[in-house]
C-alpha cells in the first residue's frame, strides 16, 4: 500500500463573497459603526497636527449647525436644497441612466425664474408672477434634461460625458444672462432681484424665511417615495435598471421610459432652481446650485435610492459641511483641515457600503490526505 501522504492546500486567508440583501437596521447599523470609526481616527489625526482636544473639535462641529436658531435655519435650508436635487437624480439613476447634469438642470430652472422675476416683475400680480416662475422653471429643467436623454434613446449615445457636458453649456448661459442683466453696469453680476417689491419672492411662513421651501421638498420626498415604490412608472424604471433587455422582454418601451423618467428628474431639477431663486437667493449666478448637483449623486447612492433615507444621507452630508466651517473659524485654522475631517469621515461612511455589500469569510488550511 501507498504510503499516506499528509499535504497541506494552500488557499487565500480570507475569501470576499457578495452578501445576501441585508435588514435595513444591520446596514444602518454598520454605517453608524464607520461614522464612530471615523470620529475616532479623526480625533487621532486633530491631537497629531493641532493639539487640540478633539472632543472639543466635535462639540464646536454641533454648534457649527445647531448653535443658534439661525444656524438651525440655515442647516434646515442646506438641507431641504441637497435633498431636493438628489431626489431629482434618483429616478434616472434607479434607471442606470447616470444623469451627471443636475448641477446645469438647476442653473437652468433657476435662470428661467430669474428672468421672470426680472421681465413681469411690476407688470403681473404677485401669485400669478410666482406660478409662471415655477412652471417656466420645471419646463426649463425637464428641456435641459431631456435633450441628452432622447440623444440616449436614438442614438445611444454616453449619457455621462452629455450631461456633464450640458452644466458647463448652463453655466455659460447663466454667465451671459448675468452680464446682459448686470445692475449697476459694469458689475459683472444681477444681484438682488426685486429688492424693493419683492415680486416674485416665496412669501415667508409666519417667522421663517425657508418653511416654505422646507416643506415643498418633504411633499416631493413623499410623492417620489410613492411614485418609485407603487407606481406603474416607478416599476418599469427599476425593470430597465436592472436589465434592458428583460424590459423589452415584457414589453416595456424602454426609449419612452428613458425620455420620461428624465423629463421628471429634469423637473425636479428645476423645481429646486425655482426655491433658489425665489426663496433663498433671489438672484441668480453661477454658483447657484452651489455643487449640490455633484453632492447629491453621493446621497442618492448611499441611501440606496430610497428617497426617505435620503433625508438622513443629506442631513449628515450638510451637518458635517456647517461643522467644518465652524471649526476653522473657532480654531483659526486653515479651511484645509475641516476639509481633511470632511473627507475623512465620507471616505469611512464610502468605505462602509463594502462591507453592507460583501462579507469576507477568514479560512483555514485544510490538509489533504494522498
Amino acid at each position: 500500500m501507498a504510503d499516506k501522504i499528509e499535504k497541506k492546500v494552500r488557499e487565500p486567508l480570507f475569501h470576499v463573497s457578495k452578501r445576501s440583501t441585508l435588514p435595513w437596521y444591520k446596514a444602518w447599523g454598520i454605517r453608524i459603526i464607520a461614522v464612530l470609526l471615523a470620529l475616532i481616527v479623526c480625533g487621532v489625526i486633530t491631537v497629531m497636527l493641532t493639539n487640540i482636544n478633539p472632543i472639543e473639535v466635535y462639540a464646536s462641529m454641533v454648534k457649527g449647525a445647531f448653535g443658534t436658531s439661525r444656524r438651525v435655519w440655515n442647516l434646515l435650508q442646506g438641507i431641504a436644497m441637497l435633498l431636493c436635487i438628489s431626489l431629482a437624480v434618483t429616478p434616472a439613476f434607479k434607471m442606470r441612466f447616470w444623469n451627471i447634469g443636475a448641477e446645469g438642470q438647476v442653473l437652468i430652472g433657476g435662470l428661467a425664474s430669474a428672468a421672470c422675476m426680472i421681465l413681469f416683475g411690476d407688470k403681473i400680480p404677485n401669485v400669478l408672477l410666482i406660478a409662471m416662475m415655477c412652471v417656466c422653471s420645471v419646463l426649463a429643467g425637464a428641456i435641459w434634461a431631456v435633450i441628452p436623454a432622447v440623444f440616449k434613446a436614438k442614438w445611444g449615445t454616453n449619457e455621462t460625458l452629455f450631461t456633464l457636458m450640458m452644466n458647463y453649456v448652463g453655466m455659460q448661459l447663466v454667465g451671459f444672462f448675468m452680464i446682459y442683466w448686470e445692475v449697476p453696469k459694469g458689475a459683472g453680476k444681477i444681484g438682488i432681484i426685486n429688492q424693493s417689491s419683492h415680486a416674485g419672492w416665496l412669501p415667508k411662513i409666519g417667522e421663517y424665511d425657508y418653511l416654505l421651501n422646507i416643506i415643498v421638498v418633504l411633499i416631493l420626498t413623499l410623492v417620489l417615495y410613492i411614485y418609485l415604490k407603487y407606481s406603474k412608472h416607478g416599476y418599469e424604471i427599476s425593470v430597465v435598471g436592472e436589465s434592458e433587455n428583460t424590459a423589452r422582454y415584457i414589453g416595456i418601451n424602454v426609449k419612452k421610459v428613458i425620455i420620461r423618467t428624465m423629463l421628471i428628474s429634469g423637473a425636479i431639477c428645476g423645481i429646486a432652481g425655482f426655491l433658489l431663486v425665489a426663496g433663498t437667493d433671489h438672484t441668480i449666478t453661477k454658483t447657484t446650485a452651489g455643487g449640490r448637483g455633484f453632492t447629491a449623486i453621493m446621497v442618492s447612492w448611499l441611501a440606496k435610492f430610497n428617497p426617505l433615507y435620503m433625508v438622513f444621507t443629506s442631513f449628515l452630508l450638510v451637518f458635517f459641511e456647517k461643522g467644518a466651517g465652524e471649526i476653522s473659524t473657532v480654531y483659526r485654522l486653515d479651511k484645509s483641515f475641516s476639509d481633511i475631517i470632511t473627507a475623512i469621515i465620507l471616505f469611512f461612511i464610502i468605505g462602509s457600503e463594502f462591507f453592507i455589500n460583501y462579507k469576507i469569510t477568514f479560512r483555514h488550511a485544510k490538509k489533504e490526505v494522498k
